[in-house]
């Protein structure tokens, strides 16, 4: 039976009773006033796990880009382009929305 952690965008996604995972329910990053407008630089291209890493200190919130800017990011590898700007949850908004 999988347990998925804080840091995992399938977090608030429930186990059927045969133990797998069930249909997937979106953990929301909402959108703050303090959100920090980005231009994605090119040493980040298709790779928000980078990103992430550089940021929060670890590559497994790479989801939270695309989750706050689903009108942005529809793919959360192949529309993380240079040059595309998106907003940035802050560390303390995630440590409190996500409880890490």
């Amino acid at each position: 039976m999988a347990n998925y952690g804080k840091t995992s965008p399938y977090g608030n996604t429930k186990l059927t009773t045969s133990g797998e995972l069930g249909f997937f329910s979106i953990r929301p990053v909402p959108a703050e006033d303090d959100d920090i407008l980005y231009t994605i630089e090119p040493q980040y291209s298709h790779r928000p796990d980078l990103l992430a890493y550089d940021l929060y200190n670890t590559s497994k919130l790479w989801w939270v880009f695309a989750q706050r800017n689903m009108d942005i990011i529809k793919d959360p590898v192949f529309d993380f382009e240079a040059g595309t700007k998106i907003f940035l949850p802050k560390k303390s908004k995630l440590k409190t929305e996500l409880g890490i």
